[in-house]
């Protein structure tokens, strides 16, 4: 157990400065003492906006720095594998931004390396936005209040909180990383946050078969334009490991589609979540949906930098969430894009 917890930052885009910095800052016997973004002068900026002592112009000076015990990587997928291994090949405790990574075989590795680092803690940022709904989604499943699941929808055409883009094509849109394979890698548009929401619910996904689309296939980027390889149209179906089936559509180009929704079947009963303003509903044989509050001890929020933090302390275990988690939803996003890519089914691993 450590108690003075000293952490340097590595990529301080929007979320690590909206929420992980100024949340770590907010802890009893915690510290940022060291940040390295893409520039030193973006570091430094961050730096003076949050009082942090250190500014180092590359990574790898960073997580060498004895003075630091762990390690928060908010960059781009794409180097979450290298950065999470520096950091506990240094001893580091490391949380890294969501998408685990940017393929399958980086997260099993990164998985594997974990493993052999005892004491290290190793952690993901969770897909945030069913925090409030998920434990009480799980308790009305496991006491079969609406009895054996049948089937869940997801349809999100991302009108959430977090959306990047909605509505018709836009063929007049700017080039975001997300776009860019290289640095995003297998992930597609929001699936990795969805999958793991579901996971929540209802376990794992047992096969995958997709079918993808890239409306958008171009976009400008800076002067000139970049072809656009991950797709922005996707429809999955699968069976679950509990016995169940599952479809997933999502899209950034649906226009005047129907609202962002979870819709999860049983033989008694159904549950509908809605995903623009966060309503959960119930009904059964006899009644139809209605709202159903959640009871406070129910409710979760987002507290992944005091989690982080507890795990390291010995307080408590990661659940939101841990490396095995971000394998299994890499796994199934990957799949999804060989199944688009090859018209067959995707088994997954058990």
């Amino acid at each position: 157990m450590e108690d003075k917890i000293k952490i340097g930052i590595i990529g301080a885009g929007e979320n690590t400065r909206k929420f992980h910095i100024p949340n770590f800052q907010k802890l009893d016997g915690v510290e940022v003492v060291s940040v390295c973004n893409r520039s030193r002068e973006s570091g430094q900026k961050v730096a003076d906006e949050f009082t942090i002592q250190k500014v180092f112009s590359n990574w790898i000076d960073l997580v060498k720095d004895s003075d630091i015990n762990a390690v928060c990587i908010g960059t781009w997928p794409y180097m979450h594998k290298t950065l999470v291994e520096a950091a506990l090949n240094n001893g580091k405790h490391v949380m890294t931004e969501a998408r685990m990574t940017d393929s399958y075989e980086n997260a099993k590795d990164m998985l594997s390396l974990s493993k052999a680092s005892p004491g290290l803690i190793a952690q993901i940022v969770p897909g945030p936005m069913t925090l409030k709904f998920d434990k009480y989604i799980r308790k009305i499943i496991a006491e079969k209040e609406i009895g054996e699941i049948i089937q869940i929808d997801i349809s999100i055409s991302h009108q959430t909180p977090l959306t990047v883009n909605a509505g018709y094509p836009d063929y007049g849109s700017e080039y975001h990383w997300r776009n860019n394979l290289y640095l995003s890698g297998m992930n597609v548009m929001q699936l990795g946050i969805w999958y793991e929401a579901m996971m929540r619910w209802v376990g794992p996904a047992k096969n995958v078969y997709s079918r993808a689309k890239t409306v958008v296939n171009s976009k400008k980027n800076n002067k000139d334009y970049s072809f656009i390889e991950i797709p922005d149209h996707i429809n999955i179906i699968g069976d679950l490991q509990i016995g169940a089936t599952y479809n997933i559509k999502m899209s950034t180009v649906q226009g005047n589609a129907q609202k962002d929704s979870v819709w999860i079947f049983g033989t008694e009963g159904t549950l509908m979540l809605d995903c623009v303003d966060y309503v959960l509903y119930k009904g059964d044989r006899e009644t139809n949906l209605c709202e159903i509050e959640i009871p406070d001890n129910y409710q979760s929020h987002w507290r992944v930098e005091e989690e982080f933090i507890s795990a390291i302390r010995g307080k408590e275990l990661i659940t939101h969430t841990p490396f095995e988690t971000g394998v299994k939803y890499m796994e199934f996003t990957e799949a999804t894009r060989k199944s688009a890519n090859s018209g067959t089914r995707i088994d997954l691993s058990i």
